[in-house]
């Protein structure tokens, strides 16, 4: 019959070969921390746009869009949500495919869909 096959969550170390240097994942942590940073950063940059923007450009509060809302406005209100959105989506997508990429999956796992 064989030996039993260890079930997901039990622990087989006789394949070394399946698990991950040390560097390596030192290596990814930092590539992590690289892209977290960078994402971080271009929060930051659009969180404190839309102030800046209102307190530089006297246009930006006066003028008017359809409905007499101000560009302000619809940044505030729908602009930066949608921008937050892409910026969640694009961040985790890329930390996801780095992980992959640079640290080795078993074999049973589907790496990237």
């Amino acid at each position: 019959m064989g030996e039993p096959r260890p079930t997901s969550g039990s622990a087989n170390h006789d394949g070394l070969d399946e698990f991950d240097a040390p560097a390596e994942v030192a290596a990814s942590a930092r590539t992590q921390r690289r892209i977290a940073l960078a994402y971080g950063l271009l929060f930051a940059i659009g969180v404190f746009a839309a102030p800046a923007l209102s307190l530089t450009l006297p246009w930006w509060s006066g003028a008017r869009l359809a409905g007499g809302m101000s560009p302000g406005f619809v940044v505030a209100a729908g602009g930066l949500y949608a921008f937050f959105l892409a910026l969640g989506v694009a961040a985790a997508s890329l930390a996801r495919s780095v992980e992959v990429r640079m640290l080795g999956t078993s074999d049973e796992e589907d790496p990237l869909p």
